[in-house]
């Protein structure tokens, strides 16, 4: 009992991390969220990044769906050992992406059509769904942070549920902070925020890679 609950807290923790690290970077969805915030209101960027969050989960789930195809590869300590500092390595590439990009376009103002919330939203889920190269980034973080569990799938699911919050969380502080900022958060802010985005995401990789060489677990 212990063990489950452990490997469900150990999931659920894992999962908001995942879920905030690959919602964060300030891509075109990100934009978009900003955007909407600025010109239409808070809840019109919010439900925009709940669109891109469902979108985000799918291509999680497939990404978490082709790691259990070879889970026996995966599951021995040595593939494990290579499979965390490959992750380390590619999220550190990654980290420093996305603190030298800037933001693919610049806010644009208000047209005074702001839509409905669910179009909103689902604009958000389609522009978010073709970019699937984001399964590589969930690749990467699954491989790093050992986020796929053999033989658990109730706990699996868990920790893909709390995935999902964890991008939601983003969404819904991204959407305060910037209703709050106003005007004051445009192009500018979009460059800090994945500059510092990618200062994280850096460090966080190459203490994961010390770690691992070391034989301890930094997560």
């Amino acid at each position: 009992m212990w063990t489950n609950t452990f490997i469900i807290l150990d999931l659920a923790f894992k999962g908001i991390i995942i879920g905030i690290a690959a919602s964060a970077p300030m891509g075109p969805s990100g934009v978009l969220a900003v955007q909407r915030t600025l010109n239409k209101g808070r809840w019109f960027g919010f439900v925009t990044g709940v669109g891109v969050a469902l979108s985000d989960i799918v291509y999680a789930l497939i990404a978490g769906f082709g790691l259990n195809l070879i889970l026996d590869f995966i599951s021995n300590p040595t593939t494990g050992y290579w499979l965390q500092l490959i992750g380390s390595v590619l999220l550190c590439a990654f980290g420093w992406h996305v603190f030298h990009s800037r933001p693919a376009h610049r806010i644009a103002q208000a047209t005074g059509k702001n839509g409905t919330l669910i179009h909103n939203a689902i604009t958000g889920f389609l522009i978010t769904f073709s970019n699937p190269l984001i399964i590589l980034l969930y690749l990467a973080l699954f491989a790093r942070f050992n986020f796929i569990v053999p033989d658990h799938p109730l706990d699996q699911t868990i920790g893909f549920l709390f995935l999902l919050l964890g991008s939601l969380m983003w969404w819904y502080g991204l959407s305060y902070v910037v209703s709050k900022l106003g005007s004051r958060f445009r192009e500018s802010g979009l460059i800090w925020t994945n500059r510092t985005i990618g200062v994280v995401v850096m460090v966080v990789s190459l203490l994961g890679f010390y770690f691992t060489l070391r034989g301890k677990a930094l997560f």
